[in-house]
């Protein structure tokens, strides 16, 4: 290593830099190669699933006012991921774009928890995972908009490698740091002394939402169902449309999960499959406190032209560990949790879905009688 080396190593340290993992990943880049496991899964059993009630509906205003009691007792908290490289988004940090009215995602995502705050009357602590590539923007960001309080804590961090197992450089001679994956954060919120906090606070649950997915935010009828099923993991899933890409929501080895696309066999039949994964959760605190050894996936992207591989761990992979509830939610209309928003042009198409869904979302008239 040149000296250059050593100081993007010292960089990234505060982001959970490991070498000994590094080495580990070393290996398995150049003896893996691109090996795609031979996994037999099989379609949900009916019990494993369940539907979101229709908002307005009799039975869903009876979980919003048991889901606000939870929050009302300080059970509940939200994580926004807000991590990654900043690359999909024309290379900008995705959290701090302006959306509409010249506020950003990230400042769309917490307004929407300040507008339950303000309907149900209780305080929910709101913790945002950033990367080495988005921390200091995003803490700026928060201290500029006045989105405190928000808890921040980074994800982990690595070094792109070669298919032959070597540090990779990009076009100036430079490492290729990465983040880790959003898997990261079970043990990055433990790390960062978060976790040990809520809990000690009387929190019980967190929800899980991607800066990116506006449709997405704490809602307490969800929360009383998580409650009432009795799983460690409640995810959120809509009914698989054309075009959406990655994994499945299958049965394997006996349980509930999501299997992502890199686990699939080439060619694999997604019909007897109908739910995609929309990456929102809601988890029990407790169970992420525990050791949960999520697997590093061997990733390649491509990078100056040429293949880099990079090991990630995904936070869907929980499901995988511990028991799990398929919730099926609203793709569409004033009660959709899926509007995902990847790249500038799929924001301008999105906008008057979002537009209509933040309006339900920032609303601080009770939805529930």
């Amino acid at each position: 290593m040149v000296k250059d080396d050593t100081r993007a190593i010292d960089r990234l340290r505060p982001y959970g830099f490991d070498p000994v993992a590094l080495e580990r990943f070393r290996i398995r880049a150049r003896d893996e190669g691109i090996v795609t496991e031979q996994i037999a899964v099989e379609p949900l059993a009916p019990e494993e699933s369940v539907l979101l009630p229709a908002l307005g509906s009799s039975q869903r205003n009876a979980l919003i006012r048991e889901g606000a009691g939870a929050l009302r007792a300080g059970q509940t908290g939200v994580v926004i991921l807000a991590g990654g490289m900043a690359t999909r988004f024309g290379g900008v940090v995705k959290a701090v774009v302006q959306v509409a009215e010249g506020r950003t995602f990230l400042e769309l995502a917490i307004a929407s928890v300040r507008a339950l705050e303000a309907r149900s009357r209780v305080t929910i602590p709101v913790f945002v995972m950033t990367s080495f590539a988005t921390d200091a923007l995003v803490r700026a960001h928060i201290g500029e908009r006045d989105l405190a309080p928000a808890s921040v804590f980074p994800q982990g961090a690595s070094l792109r490698l070669t298919p032959e197992g070597e540090l990779f450089r990009e076009a100036d001679g430079s490492l290729s740091p990465y983040a880790t994956g959003h898997g990261d954060l079970p043990a990055a919120m433990r790390k960062s002394g978060h976790l040990e906090a809520f809990r000690k606070a009387g929190g019980r649950w967190l929800v899980l939402v991607n800066v990116d997915n506006l449709g997405a935010s704490i809602d307490p009828s969800i929360v009383a169902l998580h409650r009432q099923h009795g799983q460690p993991i409640t995810v959120e899933a809509v009914r698989a449309q054309p075009g959406d890409f990655g994994g499945v929501i299958a049965r394997l080895g006996g349980r509930a999960q999501i299997v992502e696309g890199l686990r699939l066999p080439r060619g694999f039949d997604r019909s007897a499959f109908p739910f995609f994964n929309t990456n929102t959760f809601v988890v029990s605190a407790e169970e992420l406190a525990e050791e949960i050894d999520l697997p590093y996936h061997r990733v390649v992207k491509v990078v100056d032209g040429r293949e880099a591989i990079q090991f990630e761990r995904l936070v869907g992979e929980l499901t995988g560990a511990l028991g799990t509830k398929i919730l099926e939610v609203p793709r569409e209309g004033p009660d959709a949790r899926f509007l995902p928003v990847k790249e500038p042009q799929e924001l301008a198409r999105r906008l008057p879905n979002l537009l209509e869904r933040l309006q339900v979302l920032h609303s601080k008239e009770p939805q529930a009688p």
